[in-house]
């Protein structure tokens, strides 16, 4: 289990880390996305933060790269674990490749054949689960017999810290924004920015996306406690998180100001409109900040800047066409 250090995100904590992991990793770029804008009703602006421009494709590598910053020496021998869908699993690797370590991760055994490569490429060793909750089961048991260290995909101080060098960029490049939304899988990345961004400008509205058959932050929030889900049920299989933990759901809940709901048909609509758009072909859990925009926050935002974070892209072709609804 991770021990906490503090559930307090420190702003100049923040800053430190994303000096250091300019070695590894870029600044991610926002734009402006007019041809959005036209297609809902016009009255407010959209400025899109592209995460998935990241190493790896993701915002992940900020996290991985944060927590095994702290690793020591015979950590370093002994190596890390990794529990993910995919993104998670590749970030991992990469940290580990650029910090002299090594990686053993565990993935889904459906996972994206692009994904489990990637994996590969950084030099990684994978092993497969049959599901989410097997999954995490399997990692913890290479954890205990291997002595790796368990880099989690969400939860922990040091996850949140590395997160929260996303909002920092958002504010020092849209500081006038009124309202940014994030995804939400296991939360980690949502609790880093809405902390850090609750700090740098308090009156910006926060909201968070979850995938209908991914909920499990949303039970949290209705019952008050970290909930898990029997089955994880959506296209978005990086959202696909089974459960809610304390510090990622601690840190949500404080900062958060909405939660809102997408299901697969609003994210295979909006892929299908941000590749028509945009040009850009991402997956699922990376148009859910769209979605939700288009959908549950439609006509609410009037005379606003508005940043969706568009999280990741590693997805084959032929599983974008289908959902996108594209013919190959």
């Amino acid at each position: 289990m991770i021990t906490e250090k503090t559930l307090k995100i420190e702003i100049e904590a923040v800053r430190a880390l994303h000096e250091r992991l300019q070695e590894w990793l870029i600044q991610t770029p926002i734009v402006r996305c007019r041809s959005l804008e036209n297609c809902l009703d016009g009255s407010f602006e959209i400025h899109a933060k592209l995460e998935f421009w990241q190493r790896t494709g993701t915002f992940k590598p900020r996290g991985a790269l944060s927590v095994m910053l702290g690793l020591d020496k015979q950590q370093k021998k002994a190596g890390v674990t990794a529990v993910s869908a995919g993104n998670h699993a590749i970030a991992t690797a990469f940290a580990a490749k650029a910090l002299g370590t090594n990686a053993k991760v565990v993935m889904i055994m459906n996972a994206s054949p692009i994904r489990v490569e990637r994996c590969r490429y950084f030099g990684a060793e994978v092993v497969f689960a049959h599901d989410v909750h097997h999954a995490f089961e399997l990692a913890e048991e290479i954890q205990n017999k291997e002595g790796r260290f368990l880099v989690h995909p969400f939860e922990g101080f040091d996850i949140a810290l590395g997160t929260a060098t996303v909002g920092l960029e958002i504010y020092e490049q849209i500081p006038d924004l009124d309202v940014i939304i994030i995804p939400i899988g296991g939360g980690g990345l949502c609790a880093g920015i809405a902390s850090l961004m609750k700090q740098l400008k308090p009156q910006c509205k926060v909201i968070g996306v979850e995938p209908v058959g991914a909920d499990s932050m949303s039970r949290s929030f209705e019952s008050g406690k970290p909930e898990a889900i029997e089955k994880v049920a959506t296209i978005a299989d990086s959202l696909g998180a089974p459960f809610a933990l304390p510090n990622s759901y601690a840190l949500c809940k404080e900062n958060l100001d909405e939660l809102v709901l997408v299901n697969d048909n609003e994210l295979k609509n909006t892929m299908a409109l941000l590749f028509e758009e945009l040009k850009i072909a991402v997956e699922p859990a990376c148009a859910a900040s769209t979605a939700a925009l288009m959908g549950p926050l439609s006509n609410r935002f009037s005379g606003k800047k508005v940043v969706p974070v568009m999280c990741g892209s590693n997805i084959d072709w032929q599983t974008f066409a289908k959902h996108a609804n594209l013919e190959i």
